[in-house]
């Protein structure tokens, strides 16, 4: 029987033993995830989509608008025309590029965090590892600088989208807003600089002008843009996570390159 319950206890031991292993090992993984990275990623990946896909969807709205009711004339709106075309190619590119980007980022916060370096044992830093994380801080700067603009050019349609809708609200109350002769209260998209001045018929009034505001393109492109700039916002956000990311890694690489690279981001 001694045997026996010695064989038990054993057994038992080396159970927990294995129990304990494990636990240490997920802690020590999940304590080399680079959750600063991950958080960027996730954040730019949402960022850029609902930019890209709502800024698309949005741009073919406002030329359907245009050409509608505002640019009856097709050669008046041709160069608009040719530009928004333009823009939504680029979107494509944006889209493809910051796939890309972000899963270089995140592939290069995993690698600069303790938990890769468990797994493929002790290393040094190179000049070239810090002449790489020295390119990726210098990229995501001139990237977030970049997107800043993007955030404020993507504001320009809300806003000319919002004072057409505030102006549809005036006409449909004009005795709450204290205004009269509902049919004098106009748009004028050529002020904004989209089509020239000579474009016909150029200004909508009145009741036209409200009835344009209840129509579903209207509708889903006013919207549309405000999650797209929405989404650029996110996407400066994400930038600014991978700065301090790549920033701080940077630092670690070049000030511990004699010693093993170990960081949380």
């Amino acid at each position: 029987m001694k045997p026996a319950m010695e064989t038990a206890a054993e057994e038992n031991t080396e159970q927990s033993q294995e129990r304990k292993g494990c636990f240490e090992c997920c802690i020590k993984c999940l304590g080399g995830v680079p959750y600063a990275s991950l958080v960027a990623t996730i954040l730019c990946f949402s960022g850029v989509a609902l930019f890209c896909g709502c800024g698309h969807v949005a741009l073919a709205g406002t030329v359907a608008i245009l050409e509608q009711h505002f640019s009856t004339n097709t050669n008046d709106h041709a160069l608009l025309s040719e530009v928004i075309q333009l823009m939504q190619y680029v979107i494509y590119g944006i889209a493809s590029f910051f796939f890309l980007y972000g899963i270089i980022l995140l592939a290069e916060g995993f690698y600069t965090t303790s938990a890769v370096k468990e797994l493929h044992g002790e290393f040094k830093t190179t000049a070239c590892g810090r002449c790489i994380s020295g390119m990726f801080v210098f990229l995501t700067y001139v990237l977030g600088v970049a997107w800043l603009g993007v955030f404020g050019f993507s504001a320009v349609p809300v806003f000319m989208f919002y004072n057409i809708w505030s102006t549809c609200e005036v006409i449909k109350s004009p005795q709450t807003n204290g205004t009269s002769g509902v049919e004098q209260i106009c748009v004028d998209v050529r002020q904004y600089g989209i089509i020239p001045w000579n474009a016909f018929p150029g200004k909508i009034c009145g009741s036209a002008l409200e009835n344009i505001c209840n129509t579903n393109e209207f509708y889903m492109s006013y919207h549309l843009f405000i999650v797209a700039c929405a989404g650029a916002g996110a996407t400066v956000i994400a930038l600014l996570i991978y700065m301090m990311a790549t920033t701080y890694n940077y630092a670690v690489l070049k000030f511990k390159s004699r010693e093993d690279c170990c960081t949380k981001f």
